[in-house]
């Protein structure tokens, strides 16, 4: 039996109803049934109000004995049992179940218990008096795969409070582990060691300064000794998560006032710094628990990080130090006491400060000191990675601009239009490419590729291609002459090239205007042509991909751009976008959408084409798309830009 239960009062009544019904579905008896029903209420009845999240219960019937587990969302609040006379839950739990532990994963906490049927019991282990029953301690995989206890196990007990009874030697521990598995594992100190072992773990847990064994005066209701150990590392891991997800250092900076407001502190303030680029120490973020009281917050701390953190106590050590905040509003009481400030050191380098404090009479714990010692370097670690991150990206972002025409060239008497997506995230040039650029004083030229493969690899051809094919026309060589050539270098380069490639000269009005167009097509998609009229040919047959035979020669095709009519030059991701097994093209269909773009302009043409590409796939594309529109117009049109892209 398994249900979410909402964070509210009358889940524990529910529960209770739940259980009642599973057990006597079961057909448990009356003691074992009560007993049941009592702990299941106890631990929800705990979830509820210590967590405030929804809760997940589960009973199961497990041949002779009941096992019931009570989940929550808020790992950070760990279990404890209480002997002041407050907190009974736990209490129950340990007094009357056979067997029960808690375990702990960066999402979740479970306590779990198990109870045996009265007809599994014999001789003193059948009565419920705690003295005489044994009881198992706990274990971390969880409940589910537990054995029940051989009647020989040692007694349970809590994870904190220093009233705790010492664990035998064969009992287990809650200590610090990885935050996907149960925080614990079995003592590894003999048997004469674990009362001081006890006794040294609660000191530790209760708020003790360094050095000393008392509890912190003014200890905070910020934190208490439950976020030690399993809290600490479910924190420290939720924080690890979250932060290397970022790759920008101002959202790092903001994440981490998110993350230890209001949790630990009032207030968190992270300054970023750059010595390396002699970036002087800013402002980053500013985060407040009581928004209202941002501005002035932000306003105190403008002028710079805490000098403490510059001194030898608290310089490339990354030690948290505390200081007094730069606002007389912190009373005597708390002087020193109320703030916290530490320098983000990564690779012995520093990166920024981080600090926060509270206001009032709450002094921050020494073991907050050392958690947020340990929180400092996850975020000066996130804020290398967002800062080499955005160093990449922006010498990825220079070098792929350089890939795609910079300039614009006006075509007289026609209309131009470019759609160009590649496919990457933050990517601006891919395996395709286009270049529209001015051969002569009445020659024009276009080329639209695709480079066989993607990366870095097809890059280096991209980069190849368009300075060759630029400098080839300008020398004077017709389209053949200088697929030819580019052919040879392609080859070199071992990798393959299908190419668009033409020349365009504005013809005469005095005999019809237009443009006379040579066009070759290797190894591309065939341009295609629509006549004034609406009907949509190829317009030149495809020849071999470039690279593949150094010795081949290609050969071009002339024709006659009429004004009104238009040419359409693109790459496979256009012809090949796929819709489970079919293609776009399959059936003529780049042809029948070309056509439906009748008495539409260059840019009209582009755009309606490429929604009918988008909206033929059910997902993103996978490939490069890039698109080229050539259409003529009559004697006297404006020019227009050849090579601004679509936005």
């Amino acid at each position: 039996m398994g249900r979410e239960l909402p964070g509210a009062a009358g889940s524990a009544s529910v529960a209770r109803g739940l259980v009642r019904s599973a057990l006597a579905a079961w057909e448990v008896g009356a003691p074992t049934r009560d007993t049941m029903v009592l702990l299941v209420s106890e631990l929800v009845t705990n979830a509820v109000v210590h967590a405030g999240t929804s809760v997940r219960l589960e009973c199961r019937h497990e041949g002779d004995a009941l096992l019931a587990t009570v989940s929550d969302r808020y790992p950070g609040r760990t279990v404890a049992v209480r002997d002041d006379g407050r907190g009974r839950g736990l209490r129950l739990v340990r007094a009357l179940s056979d067997e029960w532990g808690s375990s702990y994963r960066r999402d979740r906490k479970t306590v779990w218990f198990r109870l045996a049927l009265a007809s599994a019991r014999s001789g003193p282990c059948a009565g419920r008096a705690e003295a005489v029953r044994p009881r198992g301690a706990r274990r971390p995989e969880g409940p589910s795969a537990l054995p029940r206890p051989a009647g020989a196990g040692g007694t349970a007990w809590a994870e904190h409070g220093a009233a705790n009874p010492p664990a035998p030697a064969n009992s287990r521990a809650a200590v610090g582990g990885s935050p996907d598995e149960a925080i614990a594992r079995p003592h590894t100190e003999p048997p004469e060691a674990l009362p001081t072992a006890l006794a040294r773990g609660a000191r530790r847990r209760s708020g003790s300064a360094r050095g000393g064994g008392h509890p912190a005066a003014g200890a905070s209701p910020h934190v208490d000794a439950g976020w030690v150990t399993p809290g600490t590392v479910s924190f420290l891991a939720e924080a690890s998560d979250l932060l290397t997800g970022q790759l920008d250092e101002d959202r790092v900076a903001a994440l981490a006032g998110q993350l230890l407001v209001p949790r630990f502190a009032d207030w968190c303030a992270v300054w970023l710094e750059d010595p390396d680029r002699g970036v002087p120490p800013r402002l980053a973020r500013v985060w407040h628990h009581a928004e209202e009281q941002l501005d002035e917050l932000r306003r105190r701390l403008a002028s710079g990080p805490p000098a403490t953190t510059r001194a030898a106590d608290g310089g490339l050590n990354g030690h948290a130090v505390r200081w007094f905040p730069p606002f007389a509003e912190v009373p005597a009481a708390a002087r020193g006491r109320s703030a916290v400030a530490c320098r983000l050191i990564a690779g012995g380098r520093a990166v920024g400060t981080l600090a926060l404090g509270r206001a009032g009479r709450d002094a921050i714990p020494d073991e907050v000191l050392r958690l947020v010692e340990d929180f400092a370097r996850r975020v000066a670690l996130s804020v290398v990675s967002a800062r080499r991150y955005a160093q990449q990206a922006t010498i990825s972002q220079v070098l792929q601009r350089g890939l795609l025409p910079r300039g614009e060239a006006a075509l007289p008497h026609t209309e131009t239009a470019v759609v160009y997506e590649p496919v990457g995230e933050n990517a601006y040039a891919g395996g395709d490419f286009y270049d529209v650029f001015r051969a002569g004083p009445d020659r024009w030229c276009f080329a639209l590729g695709d480079v066989c493969g993607k990366g870095p690899e097809a890059a280096v051809v991209t980069g190849l291609a368009r300075p060759v094919l630029r400098l080839l026309a300008r020398e004077g060589y017709g389209v053949p002459g200088t697929l030819d050539r580019l052919n040879r270098e392609v080859g070199e380069q071992t990798r393959f090239l299908s190419l668009v490639y033409g020349e365009l000269v504005p013809r005469d009005p005095s005999v019809g205007g237009g443009l006379r167009c040579t066009v070759a097509s290797a190894g591309h998609p065939p341009p295609l042509l629509r006549e004034a009229g609406g009907a949509v040919r190829a317009a030149v047959t495809p020849q071999l991909l470039l690279g593949i035979d150094d010795h081949v020669h290609y050969e071009s095709q002339t024709f006659t751009l009429a004004p009104g009519e238009t040419l359409l030059c693109v790459t496979d991701g256009v012809t090949e976008r796929r819709s489970g097994s079919r293609q776009f093209d399959d059936h003529d269909g780049l042809a029948a959408v070309f056509a439906e773009c009748a008495g539409r302009d260059a840019r009209g043409t582009a755009e309606h084409i490429r929604r009918a590409v988008h909206d033929f796939g059910t997902g993103e594309p996978t490939d490069d798309l890039a698109l080229l529109v050539l259409r003529a117009t009559g004697p006297g049109a404006p020019d227009t830009p050849a090579i601004r892209p679509l936005p």
